[in-house]
C-alpha cells in the first residue's frame, strides 16, 4: 500500500522509463526528463506489470488482438495474459491513493494510454486504436490521478500541464491529510483562482458557486469536497491557450495599477502583449510580475498558485 506522505510527492512510473531492464528484449526506455529532471522533486514508484505477472525478461513480446470485439493480450507464443494484466491493474489501482501522478510507457500493450497497435484476429492488418490492459484498469479506477505517457512529455505544453496537475493533486492531498474544514476548502480555492481561470474559466465559476454556501457542514462538506476536486482536476486537464494566459496576466497586472509608474505599467503591458504575440515565453511576464510583487507585497497574490505552480528549476514555462 502506497500511503500518502505530505513531505514526498510520489509518482508511479513504468519501470522501463527509469532505466530498469524490464522490457521484453531485456532493454529499457529510460526517460531523460523523468530521471534527470523530475526525479529531483518527486519520488518515483517504478512498476512493470508484465514482470509482475511473472513473464520475466527477456520474454516473448505481447500483442493486443481484436477477437470478435474483445481486446486480448497475447504473447508471441499464444499465451493469453489478458486476465493476469487486468487483475494486476485492478489490484494495484486500489493501492495508489498515495500517488499524485503516473507516467506510463507509450505504445505498450500493457501500459499504453492510447494509440496502442491492435491486430485483427484474422492476421490481416492492425490499427493504432487500443489502450494497454493495465493502463485501462488504472484509468478506470483512478480517474483523478494525473496520467501521461513518456512520449507526450516531449511536448512542452503537455509536460507543463501534467506536472502542474501532479503538484495540484498533491496540494489537495495535503489538505485532506490535515483535515477538511470549510475554511481550508475556501482558502484552497482562493489560492487556485487564477490557475483555474487560466485552464478553464467556466470551471472556476462553477467551483466558486459550489463553495458559495458551506454553512451546512458535516456530510455535505465531504460531498462538496469530492465534487470540487473532481471539477478541479477536470479543469486543469485542459491545456492553457495564449489567450487565456494573457487574460490572467492582465488581471494580475490590475493589482499594480496604483503602485507602478507610467513607465513600469507600459513595460508590463508590453511584455504581456509580446507573450500573446508569441515573441516572448510565458516566463517573461511571470518574472516581471514576481519582481513587482516583491517590491509591492500583496498577500493575496503571494498565495496564488498560478505564479508558482511547480519548481522553477524544471524550466517548464520556458517553452510555452
Amino acid at each position: 500500500m502506497y500511503k500518502f506522505n505530505p513531505k514526498v510527492i510520489r509518482v508511479g512510473i513504468s519501470g522501463c522509463l527509469t532505466g530498469q531492464p524490464v522490457r521484453f528484449d531485456g532493454g529499457h526506455k529510460r526517460s531523460h526528463f523523468c530521471t534527470e529532471q523530475l526525479a529531483e522533486f518527486v519520488e518515483f514508484v517504478p512498476l512493470c506489470p508484465e514482470m509482475a505477472i511473472g513473464l520475466g525478461t527477456p520474454r516473448p513480446s505481447i500483442r493486443l488482438i481484436n477477437q470478435d470485439g474483445d481486446i486480448l493480450a497475447q504473447t508471441a507464443k499464444g499465451q493469453d495474459v489478458t486476465a493476469a494484466l487486468r487483475d494486476y491493474g485492478q489490484k494495484m489501482a486500489t493501492q495508489f491513493d498515495g500517488l499524485s501522478g503516473y507516467i506510463l510507457c507509450a505504445k505498450s500493450p500493457s501500459c499504453g494510454m492510447e494509440r496502442v497497435r491492435v491486430y485483427h484476429d484474422s492476421g490481416k492488418g492492425n490499427a493504432r486504436e487500443g489502450t494497454g490492459i493495465y493502463a485501462a484498469e488504472l484509468m478506470r479506477a483512478q480517474p483523478l490521478l494525473p496520467l501521461e505517457e513518456d512520449g507526450r512529455l516531449n511536448d512542452a505544453t503537455l509536460r507543463e500541464n501534467f506536472v502542474t496537475r501532479v503538484f495540484a493533486l498533491h496540494d489537495w492531498q495535503c489538505l485532506r491529510h490535515e483535515g477538511l474544514t470549510a475554511a481550508r476548502l475556501i482558502a484552497f480555492h482562493s489560492r487556485y483562482k487564477y490557475l483555474l481561470m487560466a485552464h478553464h474559466r467556466d470551471s472556476y465559476r462553477r467551483l466558486g458557486n459550489l463553495l458559495s454556501d458551506l454553512s451546512d457542514l458535516s456530510v455535505a462538506l465531504e460531498h462538496k469536497a469530492d465534487a470540487y476536486i473532481e471539477g478541479m482536476m477536470q479543469a486543469l486537464s485542459n491545456n492553457v491557450s495564449r489567450t487565456n494566459h494573457t487574460n490572467v496576466l492582465q488581471h494580475l497586472q490590475g493589482y499594480f495599477k496604483q503602485e507602478l509608474s507610467s513607465r513600469q505599467r507600459q513595460e508590463l503591458a508590453r511584455t504581456i502583449h509580446q507573450y500573446r504575440e508569441g515573441i516572448l515565453p510565458l516566463l517573461a511576464p511571470i518574472i516581471l510580475l514576481r519582481h513587482y510583487l516583491a517590491e509591492h507585497p500583496n498577500d493575496y497574490l503571494h498565495r496564488q498558485v498560478y505564479l508558482n505552480p511547480h519548481p522553477e528549476a524544471l524550466r517548464l514555462r520556458y517553452g510555452i
